[in-house]
């Protein structure tokens, strides 16, 4: 018997390029994969098909799909032995489609494709960031949609700073908005206007990817900011006419702020915030300001950038541990 482990890391989304969309294409995303969660996935051969662990059935749902558009014999257990907080603006859903395909295409010696997986399971239907994340790591800049755009192209990908650190701040009894709701919310938000996309626009190739290049937090976390005051405007009548999806979280990124931390704001949906720090000691510090400021619902925790793809590793069962 074989099988297969992958392990991916969460992402957070710092924000949209472009929601006007009148030069023919919209969306375009600025992602980063963080390590302070993680979705792991087993894949086994032999026996009847099964899953077991985390959100079974969606992944039994997944399976199949993918052994449908590859053409695989669909047996054995798939196992999520760990999963990413779902709809928490951190990536659950496309980590964990595409660790699931990359775990049967390893099994059944079919090579790894993170951007036809997120083709197969419409994952990228706004943003190609999470699948270049998967495979890869790092921080990434994708373009949108565009008329000819099946998933949309990563054109920049840039390790971060490894010494630099994300303080998150986290509400798990809110829900990020998802599903048929999302597309709703979508569908009720008017365009932005041209002069917000392009401040974005303007903000990410000017403040955020060269604050990256060089390692310039200043700028990198004023662009950020900048991005993030403009969209939270924006989606404000979706996610309950604030800035922030959880009115304690906002509340606690406030104060972060008010503290001196940059590049504060909320990744996608949310309800998950984020501030950045120039290193550990302060990121520690700017922690402490946020947990004198939680309630007992919101969590604090201290995360670095992951500059490394998913980890996919197969191995023989009877030897593990040997």
């Amino acid at each position: 018997m074989r099988s297969v482990e992958v392990a991916t890391a969460a992402r957070l989304h710092l924000g949209f390029l472009d929601l006007n969309g009148g030069l023919g294409r919209r969306f375009g995303s600025i992602g980063l994969s963080i390590d302070a969660f993680e979705t792991r996935v087993e894949a086994a051969a032999g026996g009847a098909f099964r899953t077991l662990g985390y959100e079974r059935a969606r992944s039994a749902a997944l399976a199949r799909r993918v052994a449908e558009r590859l053409r695989l014999d669909l047996s054995g257990t798939v196992t999520v032995v760990s999963a990413i907080p779902a709809h928490s603006g951190l990536g659950s859903g496309t980590q964990l489609a595409l660790a699931i395909a990359s775990a049967l295409r390893r099994l059944h010696g079919v090579g790894n494709d993170a951007i036809e997986d997120a083709r197969i399971l419409d994952r990228g239907r706004r943003s190609g960031a999470g699948a270049a994340l998967f495979a890869r790591g790092g921080f990434v800049v994708d373009v949108g949609r565009g008329p000819l755009t099946d998933v949309p192209p990563v054109v920049t990908r840039l390790s971060f700073p490894e010494q630099w650190r994300i303080v998150l701040i986290v509400d798990p009894a809110v829900e990020g908005v998802h599903g048929e709701d999302e597309r709703r919310a979508f569908a009720a938000l008017p365009a932005m206007s041209a002069q917000s996309a392009g401040e974005i626009c303007r903000r990410t190739l000017m403040q955020v990817l060269p604050g990256v290049a060089e390692l310039d937090l200043d700028a990198f976390g004023e662009g950020v900011a900048a991005i993030q005051a403009i969209l939270g405007d924006h989606f404000a009548p979706a996610q309950g006419g604030g800035r922030f999806t959880s009115v304690e979280v906002g509340r606690v990124a406030e104060h972060l702020r008010a503290s001196g931390a940059r590049g504060v704001g909320q990744s996608s949906w949310g309800p998950t915030a984020f501030a950045f720090a120039a290193d550990s000691d302060e990121a520690e510090f700017f922690a402490s300001r946020a947990r004198e400021a939680a309630g007992a619902n919101v969590s604090v925790r201290i995360c670095a950038a992951c500059n490394r793809g998913a980890a996919i590793e197969a191995f023989d069962p009877s030897l593990r541990g040997a």
